[in-house]
């Protein structure tokens, strides 16, 4: 019979056998609850690394396509005043010079529709405001202001030099003269 009562336990015994398993369970809540903050946390951490990584592909793919655009812009601006020099050496020549230099201005003059056919293929394109258009402060520059009569405040009255645009960026202003004529 003593092994049957061994084999009993009392009850304050089993009372602190349940109470060591509610603690032993309170631990185990409180470890699932710490893994489970844990979890979020990396979750959290995971999601904002994801975030940034696609922010920053599409912040490169930006700037890749911003660079093959717009990356040639010092350079077609240092080519601007050689398209002028030939536009004014085209435009000096009288009809006397034109007989007696036709291969000359023959060949100046494709050497402009070249740089026209490059300046095209690279996304170049001129800006040519017409004598009468009206003043675009985005587009035109304005190199001197004339009262001229028969024009209203704002219009263009001469052309001074063509602007140009990289794709949708101005890369030089049209130089334009401007009519102040007031309102009468």
């Amino acid at each position: 019979m003593a092994d049957k009562d061994a084999a009993y336990q009392s009850l304050d015994e089993m009372a602190a056998e349940g109470d060591m398993m509610d603690q032993a369970s309170e631990a185990g809540i409180e470890e699932l609850e710490a893994l489970r903050a844990e979890r979020d946390e990396f979750r959290d951490k995971f999601m904002r690394a994801l975030a940034d990584a696609e922010n920053t592909r599409k912040r490169a793919d930006r700037d890749r396509r911003e660079a093959e655009n717009y990356g040639s812009a010092r350079f077609a601006r240092d080519m601007l005043p050689i398209y002028d020099n030939l536009r004014r050496a085209l435009m000096s020549a009288d009809e006397a010079e034109q007989d007696i230099n036709k291969a000359l201005l023959e060949g100046v003059e494709l050497t402009m529709r070249e740089l026209i056919s490059v300046f095209k293929k690279h996304g170049i394109d001129p800006i040519v405001p017409q004598v009468g258009d009206r003043f675009d402060p985005q587009l035109h520059q304005a190199m001197f202001e004339a009262p001229l009569p028969g024009t209203k405040a704002g219009d263009i009255i001469q052309v001074a030099a063509e602007g140009f645009m990289l794709h949708d960026r101005l890369l030089r202003p049209a130089q334009v003269g401007v009519s102040s004529t007031p309102a009468s």
